[in-house]
């Protein structure tokens, strides 16, 4: 090879490696224009939960502090419960929710269907008296994909306007039933859950004996038939702020209500109702992962976080339901327990666990017995948006 010819090669090279240099973005470029190296990614997951006061409670109790000791950015969605969206996202493999909070018969219901990802396997930190997470968290709180949040409650509430021109107030859950006494329209939550217990329970049925009841056609008959006292006017809801607005406006007297965000509302200034805590309903709220969630880890190191004796006494704070942890009780302020659904100061009141179990079972068929119920009511002239 001649020299010149070697010297144009070499210059050649020295030439595609300068001008390689100069298209690399260097550290400082990158940093200027606000990009992030991949390497230095920030995590981000989708934490998904029931809009309202009580999403506020877990925001202040457990999302920001997550965020400020992690460094994780948790975006925060909202839904109306039910496992549709989780199915969807499933079945579509587009699952978009990382931890999402689930009631307690969704989250098994969802769990039989192989909708989320399977956490039985998940160590907890112990509470914070030392006991190990196992025996900490109340029962019904850990399930093959769920990890315990609150132990809330249904209770109803009613307009105090009603109590003078009835002349006396709603003391027991037969009087959400009874439009003699109690004239006016009354408003639920649009699902068969907690409406058809208590329309038994009003009926004269004992709260031991509602599933059974249940089991059998006629008892269904039963339950639908009392619920048909309610019909006229019946106002639906899907959102826990809707029945505050409702009673405070005066569109319905009575209204089933999630009974601590209820509770709270009724003490603020200008409240015009108050509440009924006979034949409440107590229920549990779980975390669950949908099934193929690309956030698996975050989502798992979230929850560990989350349901933490601490966080679920921080965020009992905010909105006064029941921590799913008994050591959490310890680091709660005496008027704070004072509100608990579950507490000491509700004892003396009749009420209904929720039998989760049996309404992931039995759901389906008795949604259907309840939206044909529903058809029959709104094609009466039922008011309110059914969504």
């Amino acid at each position: 090879m001649s020299f010149s010819r070697m010297k144009l090669l070499s210059t050649g090279l020295a030439a595609l490696v300068l001008l390689a240099g100069a298209l690399a973005p260097s550290d400082s470029v990158a940093q200027s224009s606000g990009e992030t190296m991949p390497a230095m990614a920030q995590k981000e997951i989708t934490f998904t939960s029931w809009v309202g006061p009580y999403m506020r409670s877990q925001m202040l109790g457990f999302v920001r502090p997550y965020e400020a000791k992690t460094g994780t950015k948790v975006h925060v969605d909202g839904y109306n419960g039910g496992i549709d969206e989780i199915r969807d996202q499933v079945e579509s493999a587009n699952v978009t929710w990382d931890i999402v909070d689930l009631t307690q018969a969704d989250s098994l219901r969802a769990c039989n269907e192989g909708l989320l990802e399977d956490l039985s396997g998940i160590e907890l930190p112990a509470g914070a008296d030392g006991t190990a997470f196992k025996d900490d968290f109340v029962e019904g709180a850990l399930n093959k994909c769920g990890v315990g949040v609150i132990v809330w409650a249904t209770a109803f509430a009613y307009n105090k306007d009603i109590s003078a021109s009835a002349g006396a107030a709603p003391s027991t859950i037969a009087d959400f039933f009874d439009t003699d006494k109690f004239p006016g329209r009354r408003a639920v939550r649009n699902d068969p859950s907690v409406l058809m217990e208590w329309a038994l329970i009003a009926d004269g049925v004992a709260p031991a004996d509602v599933y059974a009841q249940l089991e059998t056609p006629e008892g269904v008959a039963r339950a639908l038939e009392r619920m048909s006292s309610i019909k006229t006017g019946l106002r639906f809801w899907t959102k826990g702020s809707e029945p505050i607005r409702l009673l405070n406006d005066h569109e319905v007297v009575m209204s089933m209500i999630w009974a601590t965000t209820g509770a709270t509302a009724a003490k603020k200034e200008g409240a015009t109702f108050d509440m009924v805590w006979d034949g409440r309903v107590i229920e549990l709220d779980l975390f669950g992962i949908p099934k193929g969630s690309q956030n698996k880890d975050a989502a798992i190191d979230f929850i560990r976080f989350a349901s933490s004796s601490e966080a679920l006494a921080n965020m009992v704070k905010h909105l006064p339901n029941g921590p799913t942890r008994k050591s959490s009780l310890a680091l709660l302020p005496e008027d704070i327990l004072a509100q608990l659904p579950n507490g000491p100061a509700y004892e003396d009141k009749a009420h209904i666990l929720s039998d989760a179990a049996w309404w992931s079972k039995n759901y389906a068929r008795l949604k259907e017995s309840y939206d044909a119920w529903l058809h029959e009511v709104t094609q009466k002239g039922a008011s309110g948006t059914v969504r």
